[in-house]
Formats: C-alpha cells, sequence, structure tokens
C-alpha cells in the first residue's frame, strides 16, 4: 500500500502558525506510518487558494494520477482539499474510482464509519466554504471602508499617488492633467490610436517614463 501525500496552503495562509506545509507534512507522515505504508509520496500546491478546481491544482492533479488501487491519499484536514464542497466531492470521487481511499490525520470521519462517517464529512466541508465565503465577505468590506477613507487598496490608480503617511492617496497633478488631455481628445471624437499617438508625439510619458500603448489609454478612459 502507497500513501500519498497531499499538501496545501493559500498565500495568505503561509504566514499563520499551524497551518505550515511542514506542519502537515509531519502529520501525514505519522498517519502513514501508523497505517504500514510502503511507500509514500508527497505532492504539494503553496499558495493556491482552497477555492481553487483540481485543474489549478498542479500537485493534487499528479496526487490523483499516482494513486493505484489500494493506496490512501492522506491530508492534514480535509479543508486542504478544497474549501468548496463540489471540488471535495470531486476528489473523493475519483480517488473512489482509482480504488484507493481518503484519510485525514484530522480524523473527519471515515468512509468505513458509514453514514456517520458522511454526516461528519459532509459537515466538515459545509464548514470549510462557509469559513471561505465569510473571509471573501469580511475582505471586501475591509476593502470598501480603506477605499471610503482614500486609504491605498492594491496597486495606485493612475491619478493619484501615495501620500507621505504611506496610507492615504492623494491626486497627482501631472496624471490628472494627463487624463483630462485624454478625455478631452476622447471628446473630439479622436480614436484610441490617434490619442496615443498624439500623446507619444508630444513626448507625454507614462507613469514609469514609457511611451504609451492602446491598452493603457483605454484603460484610463474606463
Amino acid at each position: 500500500m502507497k500513501a500519498i501525500i497531499y499538501t496545501r496552503v493559500s498565500t495568505e495562509e503561509q504566514s499563520q502558525s499551524g497551518l505550515g506545509l511542514e506542519a502537515q507534512e509531519s502529520a501525514c507522515r505519522t498517519l502513514a506510518g501508523t497505517i504500514g505504508a510502503s511507500e509514500t509520496l508527497l505532492f504539494t500546491d503553496a499558495g493556491i487558494s482552497g477555492s481553487k478546481g483540481i485543474e489549478d491544482r498542479p500537485a493534487l492533479t499528479e496526487a490523483l494520477a499516482a494513486l493505484k488501487k489500494g493506496d490512501v491519499l492522506i491530508v492534514a484536514k480535509r479543508d486542504r482539499i478544497a474549501r468548496d464542497m463540489l471540488v471535495t466531492l470531486t476528489v473523493e470521487k475519483v480517488v473512489s474510482k482509482r480504488g484507493a481511499r481518503l484519510l485525514s490525520v484530522a480524523g473527519e470521519g471515515s468512509d468505513s464509519e458509514g453514514v456517520t462517517g458522511l454526516i461528519l464529512r459532509t459537515m466538515t466541508d459545509l464548514f470549510a466554504q462557509v469559513e471561505r465565503e465569510t473571509i471573501r465577505t469580511r475582505t471586501r468590506s475591509a476593502l470598501q471602508v480603506k477605499k471610503s477613507k482614500a486609504e491605498r487598496v492594491g496597486a495606485i490608480p493612475y491619478g493619484y499617488r501615495l501620500a507621505e503617511d504611506g496610507i492615504h492617496l492623494i491626486e497627482s497633478e501631472r496624471e490628472q492633467r494627463i487624463i483630462a488631455l485624454v478625455q478631452s481628445l476622447r471628446a473630439d471624437k479622436l480614436s484610441l490610436r490617434a490619442i496615443v499617438a498624439r500623446l507619444n508625439g508630444e513626448s507625454v510619458t507614462t507613469r514609469t517614463g514609457n511611451v504609451w500603448q492602446l491598452t493603457q489609454v483605454a484603460r484610463i478612459l474606463k
């Protein structure tokens, strides 16, 4: 019997304690030894969200492909497979079709426990998805609050610059003038190509000092 270990952390989880790849691997290897696995293979997806599908998980895809009849896929917790019930269910079906088993170190419902195990697994997967949606909602709310306070959120939008406090955004006079020029040229019925040619012809450079491209002008007009 071969033990296929799958570990995963999202970008956010990489900086949190208790969710590290090493801790997951150690716990999975201990279980593999307990069940008497003759061989252990490790597959890891680092910095990948639990909402991603199987097709976006290179290591998970390889782990499933490596499974043979009688093998075991081991994870530290079921939410390492996914925080989406549909993805987790799909993985379970693939494991089953290969004649293998899926085991969680956390013991979140074994397939040998019948209906009780099924209920526990389903509830675990549901809570994982609910937690993901809760985090997503909180993140959106936090970003909206920052935007309402004119605080930086991600990349600095064109037309603004970062204030001296390193938090708030203030208008960039130069970029605001360029925005006004682009809008004025567009109002005069100039095409995007004509606007780009006008800017580059008058040596008006981008924020980084380069020549203008169609996509950059289109983005300003949006």
